[in-house]
């Protein structure tokens, strides 16, 4: 399953979040769609690419328009 998984601890080191980030973002419905088996959590890399591509801003205006 490695490879085209990450684990919580893999995608925190990779973003620079603290664990308790993602598990609030899960409990939100906020960041890439993840994989619950069991009581593992996984998230897949095509998710995660996905998800930082639509995080992409040009601006910070543009960030702002997608709060409004």
């Amino acid at each position: 399953m490695s490879g085209t998984y990450l684990s919580p601890e893999e995608l925190a080191a990779r973003w620079d979040v603290k664990i308790e980030t993602l598990q609030r973002w899960r409990c939100e419905g906020v960041g890439p769609r993840f994989l619950k088996m069991e009581r593992r959590i996984r998230y897949r890399l095509e998710d995660i690419a996905s998800y930082e591509s639509d995080s992409l801003r040009s601006s910070v205006a543009a960030a702002q328009a997608v709060c409004a």
